[in-house]
């Protein structure tokens, strides 16, 4: 067989028979072809124990009785400029999406392409997206608690227990457990927090068309050199969170009393 023909083999699966018959090939680059499908086989074995390890908290649940498990996991807390969002999302039990991690530990681009196959996979799946206006009337730790309260409820599918990053989280009859990074170690807090991520990131992107003096299209509103420098010069906008300095000392006029927005994805599943 050709080189090419070998590489094709190897790409579909191939049975031990030809391996066993490809290792006696001595030419080389046949053994380099054979190298390589190893060391992937190897590679997709430790992400796929890698990822068995992140389902170890969803599989207590189970254990413990849960039909159903969310994990949650919030995007935008410390930002100067824009709401915070909140993911909420309920895994199948069987589920394995290579790459998932929490979110910070990837690349906008690889963020991408696992929101999409997050969305393919996932039984249930919301944000809230919340308002400025009750950022400041709470303080970021009781909007991120009611928000997280109310991204569970909203889930068209009702969990019996729920995974959440870090905060001690009080939602009607579901269990809350609360994990300390719990984006590393939860696969189902690593979805929301990929989700949460996406989502926010692409509203920055969007209102930086309409206010491009800030960055946000890069900085996605957070406090960077130019994003303060840029509230010094042109001041602060409705999407400014005023209870944040610099915007906090300029003693503005509380933000427009806007609610907090769920939204069930993919949005055109729901019509």
């Amino acid at each position: 067989m050709k080189i090419a023909e070998i590489k094709e083999l190897l790409a579909n699966n191939p049975n031990e028979e030809l391996l066993a018959e490809l290792a006696k090939d001595g030419r080389s680059g046949v053994q380099k072809l054979v190298a390589a499908y190893y060391k992937k086989q190897q590679a997709e074995q430790a992400e796929r124990e890698r990822f068995a390890k992140m389902l170890m908290y969803e599989n207590n649940c189970y254990n413990d009785g849960a039909q159903f498990v969310a994990g949650v996991d919030e995007a935008g807390r410390g930002p100067l400029a824009g709401p915070m969002v909140i993911g909420a999302v309920i895994l199948p039990q069987n589920v394995f999406i290579k790459g998932l991690n929490d979110s910070k530990k990837l690349t906008a681009a690889k963020r991408e392409q696992l929101y999409g196959e997050i969305l393919e996979k996932v039984l249930a799946v919301s944000v809230n997206i919340v308002s400025v206006y009750n950022i400041d009337r709470l303080n970021i730790y009781r909007a991120t608690q009611e928000g997280m309260a109310q991204v569970l409820e909203s889930l068209k599918i009702r969990p019996q227990a729920a995974l959440i990053d870090a905060m001690p989280v009080q939602a009607g009859d579901i269990k809350t457990y609360s994990l300390i990074h719990g984006d590393a170690l939860s696969a189902s807090i690593a979805a929301a927090s990929v989700i949460a991520k996406v989502t926010r990131d692409r509203m920055m992107e969007q209102l930086a068309a309409e206010y491009p003096q800030y960055g946000w299209a890069h900085n996605k509103g957070y406090g960077s050199a130019e994003h303060m420098q840029a509230v010094l010069e042109y001041g602060a906008t409705s999407w400014h969170r005023r209870s944040y300095e610099p915007v906090k000392s300029m003693h503005l006029p509380p933000a427009e009393p806007v609610p907090n927005k769920i939204i069930r994805l993919p949005e055109e599943a729901d019509g």
